[in-house]
Formats: C-alpha cells, structure tokens, sequence
C-alpha cells in the first residue's frame, strides 16, 4: 500500500501543472516581511517556525499555495494556518515562485544537537514493524534531504521543536495536506516520547 502511494505520489508530481519560474532575487526582496518569523536567510531563530532554507523549491510553493487556499475556501481545502493564511491569501503565483526560489538557494544552518535518543535513530532508520510504522528514511532519505519529485520534505537540521508541532497536528488531523494521509497514518501510531526522540533525531542530522 505505502508503495502504491508512493508511486501515485510521483506519478502525480511529474503530471503537476507547469508552475511559474522563480526570480530567487525577486524573493529575496519579498522575502523580507518573512524574515521576523523565518530569518532573512531561511533559518528561524525561533524554533516554533519552521526553518525554510535549503528546502524544496516545489514543496514551498506546494504549501504557500495551500495557506492561500484554506484562506479563500475557509478551510475547505489546503493547510489552514491563522498566522500563515494571512500571509499567503494576497500572493499571487509569481510572489510564491519567487519566495520558494530564495529560500530553496540559501544554505541551511544545522546547529549541534546534544544527547540525541537512540529511539529517535532507530524510528528514523527502521520504523516499528510490531506498529506498523514505517520508517522515516523510506521517504526522506538516509540523509533526510526528502524527495522533491514526490512531494516529500527534507527535514534534517529542522529544529526539533516544529517538527514535533507538525508531528501532533498529523495525529490530530488538523493538518491534513499530506499526500494519501500517508504522514496521518504514521503519526497517529506514535507516542508522545516517539515524537520527542524523531524530533531531536531529525534535528541533527547534517
């Protein structure tokens, strides 16, 4: 089934509509009303913010696309976000090409991360057969850059704390703009300590 996903994923990737080209200069200007939350670089300062630099170009504009929507449909469709909505509802399709293409070509800064779990490496690498929770590497990679083709994030240098926001609101399903619910149906079947071992995990990775 994940493998199905998987392929659909890709399969719907590759068939996308052609997106606008990003200007990175363009969006580093526009950048700018970002960088309290987000850094002028991409990396946050504040670890309930996600840092965006290094990421995917087509996985930002996948999700500044749908703060917007969920603000023009009233949480109808996409990624309902108060803070983030507001933000995206008056960009158009250039202003969001533009932000991914900056933020995609700054270098993401990976702090050290002391006393990292095991647990989190383990979970990370093999997931919990007994569980049914598939590993993370499955998706993201060994070195957890994620795959753009198929829609899937990089997540290492992330910080640990948004990770484990996002990895709760998986669970409660009040984010659910992942592709076949796939991140829904890992995240419900972990703990709250299997959060806070992958989290700090993920975050160190370089």
């Amino acid at each position: 089934m994940k493998k199905l996903a998987l392929a659909l994923s890709v399969v719907a990737a590759m068939s996308s509509p052609v997106m606008a080209e990003g200007n990175a200069e363009a969006g580093k200007t526009k950048a700018l009303v970002c960088s309290a939350c987000h850094g002028v670089d991409g990396n946050s300062m504040i670890d309930m913010y996600p840092k965006l630099a290094g990421q995917h170009p087509s996985y930002l504009e996948k999700q500044l696309k749908e703060f917007r929507a969920a603000m023009q449909t009233g949480g109808k469709q996409g990624r309902m976000d108060p803070i983030m909505g507001s933000m995206a509802i008056g960009l158009s399709d250039q202003d969001i090409a533009d932000l991914a293409a900056f933020y995609s070509s700054q270098k993401l800064i990976v702090a050290d991360v002391a006393d990292v779990p095991a647990a989190g490496e383990s979970l990370y690498k093999g997931g919990d057969m007994a569980r049914g929770i598939t590993s993370c590497i499955a998706c993201h990679g060994p070195d957890a850059k994620g795959m753009a083709a198929a829609g899937f994030p990089a997540l290492g240098g992330q910080h640990a704390n948004y990770i484990k926001i996002q990895l709760t609101k998986f669970r409660e399903k009040s984010r659910n703009n992942d592709m076949n619910g796939m991140m829904q149906d890992i995240a419900k079947k972990l703990t709250d300590a299997d959060m806070e071992a992958l989290s700090k995990y993920i975050s160190s990775i370089k």
